[in-house]
């Protein structure tokens, strides 16, 4: 029998996506000259677009930098997924005022989009409070609406009925399933899991979380939700149910496609003529779209200015079970010169700690000249009695995945580097290759896996590939990897 894909059933009775383009969001886009500075909690915002500048600082002379790039949009990595929630405001309201003095400068219009997790994960409502917050000080327009846009249809992640699911199979022969955000292992996560899979409730649950509130909890029936329904009737029906929306409303969005997303932006174009201003709480892909970019055929081996070095480094932090999948195909599919695993409890232990991470350097170093190599932390999560002692654990094995890679990258320069997981990106990005600003080049696997190329520091000429924990399927690490490794 044909394979099953649940999408079918969660769509029936409604009309396909409209035909909307790239390029006619595009036009309109260009038309209104607005750059839009992405606050991305974590590097893996960037997998869904191509040609844009990235920044891992956020000076004010950074900012400019990026919005003089000629790009529609700069996207900014905060990382805050991995600060807690005082560091990850005062992130905010450092990128934030850095924007609107850069774009001053320039005479640049700006919106800002706060780039947060498709699976949920993330300090809602407190990046988008204090981004609002923050505008308000400066004396900046503030948005009459807050739009919570999750999907990442390419990833199988889709919100139907204000309902937000996490879809797997249903073709190749493989039998598909949607679950509900909310049963699923992210909604466990030790320091931002939740339980509500209708995105109103989820926004009443976490604003009313300690850490999460603004100035006073939202309740769900004050959530006002955009279907696709009214998308799928076209910009205009959109924009009715969009106008209405005042006072820092939030908005939670349904989308299964990326004309869906498409059709919104259409929506907020008409209704930014109108006066009307919007902040974004977003997936991967809602910028794409809103930019009018469009989609990008993956990178091939040819495309990839790798060196002449013969080994890569591969860094595995993330936990999600789909990562340690991939990683044991990646073990059993490709030749690797060696395979270390960071000993988390080494790494937690002040005795044991720095005499662990230089054996593990000095291993990686000799075997990158004979191929590419794995390193990665136990696949035992580690947590503590708390979310904030959880927290605290994760940066300490972060910051020695970081020590661990500015040891081997002082020692070598390997052909490429790729990163598994949304904080090691970051911090592996940022501190351990010293990358400052670089330029997405695109993606890897489609709207999935992005590749940045480091315009200045050490890690010039160095192809950095990141890698979400959750996206792909059990062969896509191998695959990236054959892709840029010198013996594929």
């Amino acid at each position: 029998m044909p394979a099953t894909d649940p999408r079918t059933q969660l769509l029936a009775g409604l009309p396909g996506p409209p035909p909307v383009t790239a390029a006619s969001v595009a036009e309109r886009v260009a038309a209104s000259g607005r750059v839009l500075v992405v606050l991305d909690d974590d590097p893996t915002g960037t997998q869904s677009v191509h040609g844009v500048p990235v920044l891992t600082s956020w000076a004010e002379d950074d900012l400019a930098w990026g919005l003089q790039q000629g790009a529609p949009c700069v996207y900014v990595l905060t990382n805050t997924r991995a600060l807690g929630p005082d560091d990850a405001a005062r992130t905010n309201r450092e990128v934030v005022t850095a924007g609107v003095a850069a774009a001053r400068r320039l005479g640049v219009d700006v919106g800002f989009v706060s780039r947060g997790d498709s699976t949920l994960r993330g300090h809602f409502p407190l990046e988008t409070d204090t981004i609002t917050a923050t505008l308000r000080e400066l004396g900046e327009p503030v948005p009459d609406a807050v739009l919570v846009v999750p999907a990442f249809p390419d990833a199988g992640r889709i919100t139907v009925g204000a309902v937000h699911y996490w879809c797997t199979g249903g073709t190749d022969g493989a039998e598909g399933t949607c679950t509900p955000v909310g049963e699923t292992e992210f909604a466990r996560d030790a320091t931002f899991g939740f339980t509500s899979s209708d995105l109103r409730d989820w926004v009443a649950e976490k604003s009313a979380q300690p850490g999460g509130a603004g100035a006073t909890a939202t309740a769900a029936s004050d959530v006002l939700a955009l279907t696709l329904a009214d998308l799928r009737r076209g910009p205009e029906a959109a924009a009715a149910v969009l106008r209405g929306a005042r006072d820092g409303r939030v908005v939670v969005v349904d989308a299964a496609d990326e004309r869906d997303l498409r059709v919104l932006a259409l929506a907020e174009e008409l209704l930014t003529g109108e006066g009307q201003r919007f902040l974004h709480r977003v997936g991967p892909p809602f910028v794409r779209a809103r930019v009018g970019m469009e989609e990008r055929a993956p990178l091939t081996r040819d495309e990839v200015p790798t060196g002449d070095a013969r080994g890569g480094l591969v860094v595995v932090g993330s936990h999600v079970g789909l990562t340690t999948r991939q990683l044991e195909q990646l073990r059993g599919g490709h030749r690797l010169a060696d395979q270390v695993e960071l000993d988390v409890a080494a790494v937690l232990d002040a005795d044991r700690r720095d005499a662990h991470l230089a054996a593990v350097v000095d291993r990686l170093v000799a075997a990158l000249a004979d191929g590419d190599v794995v390193v990665s932390t136990s696949r035992v999560l580690t947590t503590g009695g708390d979310a904030a002692a959880s927290l605290d654990i994760a940066v300490a094995v972060s910051r020695a995945v970081v020590e661990v890679v500015q040891g081997v990258v002082s020692r070598t320069t390997p052909r490429f580097v790729v990163a598994k997981g949304g904080i090691t990106s970051s911090d592996v990005a940022r501190y351990g290759l010293g990358i400052r600003r670089a330029v997405v080049r695109g993606p890897l696997l489609p709207g999935l896996v992005s590749l940045w190329e480091p315009v200045e520091g050490p890690a010039a000429g160095v192809p950095y590939v990141v890698f979400a924990g959750n996206v792909g399927d059990d062969g896509s690490l191998l695959a990236v990897v054959r892709t840029l490794s010198a013996t594929p």
